[in-house]
């Protein structure tokens, strides 16, 4: 909905099988829009004449893979799902409300949308699983304009587990969080540049969930571990500061289920967490069967395909940074001069952990105090380095859910983390 009125109502649906064989030390793999019982044991075979294929391009020892099973079924059994009009009804009601009590405001663009991912996994080797993700999210931005007119704009997100119905996202629930998005959007007209350079900071946990992901994540996949991120030769040694441990966690963290559960993965292997950094020390891998098998190490159920024709990838699931002793407000009253960074756009990071994050939200922190908003900006650096610089952590933990993993095709992952003071180099004058 685009200030008030609704301009897109879309449903879509996807559905396939695929198959993938191991044979002669190659792999084969096919799939089909179609998915009834003959059309699997068709990409079956045609998988096996396709790994069969494989060999003119030579012999190939054959890998001793880690053949860990699951079976069970893991589907989130919520309320009703929200009808089109119940959802039309409250992006309505959202923009009412923004219209009444913002009078800078000059747009809004909100989307609510439901997300149902399922699957149904065998193996040979004895796995047999219904694995389902099942997420809601609601988007919701504010545009005004700057002293020269330029626009400026701000964003919020609320997602959970289960469809729209289950999710907490009424008027009065959201209220508080409209409130405090507009009053982001009045500093951030009056905003000022950032200076360049290495700066003393206060990133967000929305923030340390994406360095987290991007800039430390990807490393630590046993693919690009195997094509040579820099920590394949880091295992064991200092990443980070003692502050710091990381972990991708399958399915559960604190006994609760996280949004985006991976019981087993695309590969029958069950999901395990992945324990990445360990008070600051580099300590393992997110694997899949090849991958494991290739490094000596345990297959931790990271094996993900997002569409029915794409092949299995070692994935992130929900890769977290995870809560320290520190109060927020400590770390902020702890800066002589620096910024508290709140949100962040797209960004991008290589295999050596280096990292380049837009900064749509920003503050300046003099003698302790927050100040004035920062204008659009970048922070950029070495996770590494930004992570052993690392000098208090917060003891909250935040977890967001509304994203996606764009390593060769999507991916539903979550990140989280507490808030992390650090120092990183920042974009500005």
């Amino acid at each position: 909905m685009v200030d008030g009125n609704l301009v897109s109502n879309a449903r879509m649906v996807e559905a396939g099988a695929s198959a993938r064989v191991y044979e002669g030390g190659y792999w084969g793999f096919a799939s089909s829009s179609a998915k009834d019982g003959d059309k699997v044991r068709e990409v079956t075979d045609l998988a096996r004449r396709n790994a069969k294929a494989m060999s003119k391009f030579g012999t190939r020892k054959r890998l001793d893979l880690p053949n860990g099973t699951y079976r069970g079924e893991h589907e989130y059994q919520g309320r009703a799902p929200f009808t089109a009009a119940e959802c039309a009804e409250r992006l309505a009601a959202i923009h009412a409300w923004a219209k009444a009590n913002c009078p800078a405001l000059k747009s809004t663009r909100i989307q609510a949308a439901d997300e149902h991912h399922r699957k149904h996994v065998t193996t040979s080797g004895g796995s047999d699983a219904v694995i389902s993700i099942q997420r809601a999210l609601v988007y919701i931005h504010f545009i005004a304009e700057d002293a020269e007119g330029s626009p400026v704009e701000v964003m919020e997100t609320v997602t959970g587990k289960g469809h729209l119905g289950d999710l907490d996202w009424s008027l009065d629930a959201l209220e508080p969080k409209l409130a405090a998005l507009y009053e982001h959007l009045e500093a951030k007209r009056h905003a000022v540049p950032a200076r360049g350079g290495l700066q003393h900071v206060v990133m967000a946990p929305h923030l340390a969930g994406i360095l987290a992901h991007e800039a430390m994540g990807h490393p630590c996949e046993a693919d690009l571990v195997l094509g040579g991120s820099v920590t394949g030769d880091l295992v064991g040694k200092r990443v980070a500061s003692d502050l710091i441990t990381m972990v991708d966690f399958a399915h559960t963290y604190e006994g609760e289920e996280v949004v985006v559960p991976v019981y087993c993965d695309d590969e029958g292997t069950p999901g395990t967490d992945a324990v990445l950094i360990k008070d600051g020390m580099l300590t393992g891998f997110m694997s899949s069967r090849e991958t494991a098998s290739r490094l000596g190490i345990a297959a931790t159920g990271s094996a993900r395909a997002y569409a029915p024709s794409d092949e299995p990838l070692v994935r992130m699931r929900n890769t977290a940074i995870l809560p320290g002793k520190s109060k927020l407000d400590d770390m902020v009253a702890g800066i002589e001069d620096g910024y508290l960074l709140l949100r962040t756009g797209n960004g991008q990071a290589d295999s050596t952990t280096e990292f380049m994050f837009a900064i749509s939200l920003g503050y300046e922190v003099k003698n302790g105090r927050i100040g004035r908003a920062i204008k659009d900006t970048t922070m950029s650096g070495s996770a590494i380095k930004v992570l052993s610089s690392a000098d208090a952590v917060s003891d909250d933990m935040q977890w967001n859910s509304g994203g996606y993993c764009g390593k060769k095709q999507p991916m539903v992952v979550s990140m989280g983390g507490p808030a992390i003071r650090a120092q990183v180099h920042m974009g500005g004058e």
